[in-house]
């Protein structure tokens, strides 16, 4: 039951800030490309790489808290998903693909930044 409630607890902060995030970038960027989510899920794989760099160092449950709750709660790869579709339905299939190869890409190398710099 412990589990359960620090992976709510991430979860329901990592969302509330993915919403910020979102909020805030908006704000200051309008164009096609989905930067909010791009930078949402750039920043989520940077932090997963942290998190389990120390987590297993440190305490096995901030595993279930930060891991799985929080950046779990935080990314949002089910947006980005949807976002691609839009633009290839849309006709901006190399946007699409560009944002596909940079979030992939950018994404694992984040998560290899956060293990080894943190």
């Amino acid at each position: 039951m412990q589990k359960i409630l620090l992976i709510a607890l991430g979860g329901a902060l990592g969302s509330v800030l993915r919403y910020l995030t979102s909020l805030f970038v908006s704000h200051y960027f309008s164009g096609k490309f989905p930067l909010a989510t791009f930078i949402i899920n750039f920043l989520g794989c940077f932090l997963i790489g942290i998190f389990l760099h120390y987590t297993f160092r440190v305490d096995e449950k901030l595993k279930y808290l930060l891991v799985i709750g929080f950046c779990g709660g935080f990314t949002t790869f089910s947006t980005f998903a949807n976002e691609n579709l839009q633009l290839l339905q849309s006709g901006n299939y190399f946007l699409a693909l560009v944002y596909m190869l940079l979030s992939v890409i950018l994404g694992v190398v984040a998560v290899w930044l956060g293990m080894i710099f943190f």
